[in-house]
């Protein structure tokens, strides 16, 4: 790989371990990224939010580990097959990433539900897509339907050996469809069909509950201290 620019942000409050400070690093905004070169960022531990691509960097702290799922090795457990059972009738359609009203909608509605103390409860339009989207990756929003009516959205960067997991969210009336589980589960579906290698997770902290479950999907591979690990935890 080329030579990237880096800068490192200035220390704040950690969005997932209380009391603790975080500090990332990014690439600098002027890089030009292509989905080429992000792959080979992902692969070292590198996770996008809108245009930005950035890696924890905490002088004091490695809680936050990246994970990637094998997904041939994958086998689900016994609440994610009941997890497709319910889901059967779930449809799905593959769509651009741009802004649509709907979306928009259920995404408010879902983070006054989950995560009404968070600073995305009420975010602008604008701030939504940027945040989910990007100028220069491949991705797409996967829009899960129930009865016909809008349930969820998986957010899903692509690239030539794997998918990335970027968000989902969903309506809070269909929350006993466990559409984030079913979401992942489709995903891997989808990523061994075409004969790619991981569907990349994100963060593992294992001291966070809502970054803990990606342990429901094994085997992990960890990546730690530069190199890609599989072991179950």
């Amino acid at each position: 790989m080329t030579s990237i620019p880096l800068f490192l942000s200035q220390q704040h409050p950690c969005s997932y371990l209380d009391g603790e400070q975080a500090q990332s690093v990014f690439v600098h905004p002027s890089y030009p990224l292509t989905p080429s070169i992000y792959a080979q960022l992902i692969a070292q531990g590198f996770r996008r939010s809108g245009d930005e691509v950035y890696a924890p960097h905490c002088s004091h702290c490695s809680a936050c580990i990246p994970v990637r799922l094998p997904v041939k090795k994958f086998k689900p457990g016994r609440s994610q097959k009941r997890c497709l059972h319910k889901n059967i009738a779930t449809q799905v359609t593959v769509k651009p990433a741009i802004f649509e009203q709907a979306h928009y909608d259920m995404y408010l509605r879902y983070q006054t539900a989950r995560h009404n103390e968070g600073s995305m409860a009420n975010v602008s339009p604008d701030e939504y897509i940027n945040f989910l989207g990007s100028s220069w990756c491949d991705t797409r929003f996967i829009e899960f339907s129930i009865n016909n009516e809008l349930a969820g959205i998986a957010v899903v960067d692509q690239f030539d050996q794997a998918w990335s997991a970027v968000y989902t969210f969903f309506e809070p009336k269909f929350s006993d469809h466990s559409l984030g589980v079913f979401a992942v589960l489709w995903q891997i579906e989808q990523v061994i069909l075409q004969q790619k290698e991981f569907l990349y997770l994100g963060f593992w902290i294992k001291a966070c509950k809502k970054m803990a479950y990606k342990s429901d999907y094994q085997p992990m591979q960890l990546l730690i201290d530069n190199q890609w690990h599989e072991m179950t935890v």
